[in-house]
């Protein structure tokens, strides 16, 4: 089974930055596209950035642009989010996912495979 394990989250100012790291192990594909995905308290989960395979390719929500960063390290199987200019608005539990479609970039669940347990990012104000 994929294992997805995010970590690099936790308490920041507003204007601050974290990085985030996720890991993916076990039987991964070959090629593979991922994602992140964000849940903020009592709100649905919803899409900030996507990476496709190899990594040239990279997509993000309007709500992120220019602030967040996706990034990968094929080598080390490892997908890094870089969080710049933090928001109270950006609070929320953080999920990597993985998609065995290398080359797409989605926006939604439904298009991901595998997912991460998730890591906490509370921005304060």
């Amino acid at each position: 089974q994929v294992q997805l394990v995010e970590s690099g989250g936790g308490l920041v100012q507003a204007g601050g930055s974290l990085r985030l790291s996720c890991a993916a192990s076990g039987p991964t594909p070959s090629t593979y596209a991922m994602g992140w995905f964000r849940q903020g308290p009592g709100k649905e989960r919803e899409f900030v950035a996507a990476i496709g395979w190899p990594g040239r390719t990279t997509y993000n929500a309007d709500s992120v642009k220019g602030r967040f960063i996706i990034s990968r390290d094929n080598a080390k199987n490892t997908i890094y989010l870089q969080m710049n200019s933090l928001e109270p608005e950006d609070t929320a539990v953080y999920y990597c996912a993985l998609d065995t479609r290398p080359l797409r970039l989605g926006v939604t669940q439904h298009e991901y495979d595998y997912w991460g347990e998730g890591t906490q990012v509370t921005v304060s104000s």
